[in-house]
């Protein structure tokens, strides 16, 4: 797919991005950097371990990355299924552009500011996975939509009230074209958002039909929310929404669309998602199948590490944690305690506290694994550290810590050094939070 999809063009939105000068808003970038571009320290290959970089500093690894997109390109091919990953989980149009690059239909988002984020870096398919009521947002959709024919939009609805307020905002902005919408099946009593019931679902399509502003292409859910979640309650809940789907396809819901839309597929459950999609009967028009994972893009070290459809399936593959966050032992008051200076406002923690990985000593020397270390806690700045007997570990060295939840990492971050295996710095990702 071409990068120039959109009044914008992707090309020229990154060509322009990679104009910004390196100031004191990135955390982390050699301070001799200032006033280079981000295109002039990308062409001087830095050694993230050598050339000046200043703990803490979040690293990408881009082998491991181009692994990821890769692995899902060929995943989702496999399995025949459309792919949209979630950009909330990045929130980098170059990342955006890359999984683009790499087979995707368009990019998930979340809410309004990601949308035009999105839009900035000419992202012309975009697949918003909540439903929209803010009047102010859809004065601005209603907006790009006209302005771009070829702006493909999709959201949720999941209530007669939201498709009303909707409806609402769009007739008074003068929408000229109608925004296509999927109803949104909740995942089960307790769960997160959407219609809990089929006759619910039906209520809130009906309410579509009653309108001109808004156009029923689907139906659409998250399955990381069915509750208690097992592969038989995951592949029964997923049962339910292909039903959905055809049910409404039988009773005449789709007619003159050239597609239907049927989506789902978080990142703990999308084998699932591949199984049960397979299963879906003829319907009257070809069916979108779209899959919305997102955290594959860099994996982790903790929660995406264990539940990755990729442990069910190996066979299938095998994702790579991508990230790693380097800190500076700054304090070491006894044999076992020391303290790193990379906290909460650097690593991730609302899963799980970083793992301490690597060690490369401050006087240079070989990297080697941290035996005998583990975070303990963190503070703003501040990583608590516990050190066996058997831990080296001197104040002045670099430690290598993996992280848990990309989406919490990312956001953290405003400017990412991509890294070679050996500490060459081959880009730069920016991130828009």
């Amino acid at each position: 797919m071409a990068l120039d999809n959109g009044p914008v063009s992707g090309r020229e939105a990154l060509a322009e991005l990679a104009q910004e000068r390196v100031d004191h808003r990135f955390k982390g970038l050699p301070p001799d950097a200032y006033g280079l571009t981000l295109a002039e320290l990308a062409a001087q290959r830095r050694n993230l371990f050598t050339d000046g970089f200043a703990t803490p500093v979040l690293a990408l690894s881009a082998e491991r990355l181009e692994h990821n997109l890769k692995l899902m390109e060929t995943y989702s091919a496999r399995h025949g299924l459309a792919f949209a990953p979630h950009g909330k989980t990045s929130m980098a149009p170059q990342l955006f552009h890359r999984q683009i690059e790499h087979g995707a239909w368009g990019i998930t988002l979340a809410v309004p500011h990601q949308v035009w984020v999105a839009r900035a870096f000419g992202i012309g398919r975009i697949f918003l996975a909540n439903e929209l009521v803010d009047a102010a947002a859809l004065r601005r959709l209603a907006a790009e939509l006209d302005a771009d024919p070829e702006f493909r939009f999709v959201c949720y609805v999941d209530s007669v009230r939201g498709v009303e307020l909707m409806d609402a905002a769009l007739t008074a902005a003068g929408a000229g074209r109608p925004v296509d919408v999927v109803v949104e099946l909740g995942a089960g009593e307790g769960a997160r958002t959407g219609a809990r019931t089929e006759a619910e679902c039906a209520a809130v399509a009906d309410a579509v039909a009653g309108t001109r502003t808004l156009r029923l292409v689907g139906v659409a859910g998250y399955e990381g929310e069915v509750p208690d979640a097992d592969p038989e309650r995951v592949h029964a809940w997923l049962r339910r929404l292909v039903a959905l789907v055809a049910g409404f396809d039988g009773a005449g819901r789709f007619e003159g669309l050239e597609e239907i839309v049927l989506s789902a597929g978080g990142s703990a459950w999308f084998d699932a998602v591949a199984d049960v999609f397979a299963e879906v009967p003829a319907l009257s028009r070809p069916v979108l199948k779209l899959l919305r994972s997102g955290a594959y893009v860099s994996h982790d070290d903790g929660h995406y590490r264990e539940v990755t459809p990729f442990n069910r399936v190996p066979a299938e593959g095998a994702l790579q944690p991508a990230f790693r966050l380097w800190a500076q032992v700054v304090s070491r008051p006894s044999p076992a305690q020391a303290f790193a200076n990379a906290g909460k406002r650097d690593a991730a923690y609302d899963l799980d506290l970083p793992f301490a990985q690597a060690v490369r000593p401050a006087g240079g020397g070989a990297e080697r694994p941290a035996t005998g270390i583990a975070v303990s806690g963190l503070s703003d700045q501040h990583a608590w550290l516990r050190t066996a007997p058997e831990a080296e570990l001197e104040v002045g060295d670099w430690l290598g810590l993996g992280l848990s939840h990309p989406c919490t990492s990312f956001d953290k971050w405003q400017l990412i050094p991509v890294a070679e295996a050996d500490g060459t710095v081959v880009d730069y990702i920016r991130t828009f939070f």
